[in-house]
């Protein structure tokens, strides 16, 4: 297995078949079309909590990208956050599993080697108990102006080492 200490982890999470909470992998998808730099590697996984942390243990930095839901929030509003806000998001904790958070902290106590930059981006959403594989109209509508978003912050965050 290649050494990917040195790479970047773009990972969209949320389940492509519930209406908006695809947004994260739909994201992710958009983006691996435009990144050639072969030090960024682009995943989707519908999971969450210790889950998340296997898959982005070894990496130097991550960008995870998830859907949110907030009271009073704005539909396709992107949330720039990090991991100690993490609780906002919908995938990275679970009442199933240790919050993302908490194991983060056990990584470390554990000398797992955890990313040194993550960066959470969270779309407000709309729909995510709906078997769809459509957005919903708030979200379809502004698709295009989150992807511009997402990449804009991506390109950079990728060009900053």
């Amino acid at each position: 297995m290649e050494d990917i200490n040195k790479h970047t982890l773009i990972l969209g999470i949320g389940n492509d078949i519930l209406s908006d909470d695809a947004i994260g992998p739909k994201l992710v998808m958009e983006l691996e079309k435009s990144i050639s730099d072969p030090d960024v590697t682009c995943l989707t996984a519908a999971l969450g909590g210790l889950e998340i942390l296997e898959m982005i243990k070894d990496y130097k930095k991550v960008i995870l990208i998830d859907a949110i839901r907030t009271r009073g929030g704005v539909p396709g509003a992107v949330y720039y956050l990090k991991p100690e806000n993490f609780k906002e998001t919908l995938h990275a904790s679970s009442f199933h599993d240790v919050n993302f958070l908490t194991g983060l902290e056990l990584a470390k106590k554990l000398d797992i080697a955890i990313p040194e930059s993550i960066d959470i981006l969270a779309v407000e959403i709309v729909e995510d108990l709906t078997f769809s594989n459509e957005f919903s109209p708030q979200i379809a509508e502004k698709y295009d102006d989150i992807v511009v978003e997402v990449k804009r912050f991506v390109s950079k965050a990728i060009s900053n080492p």
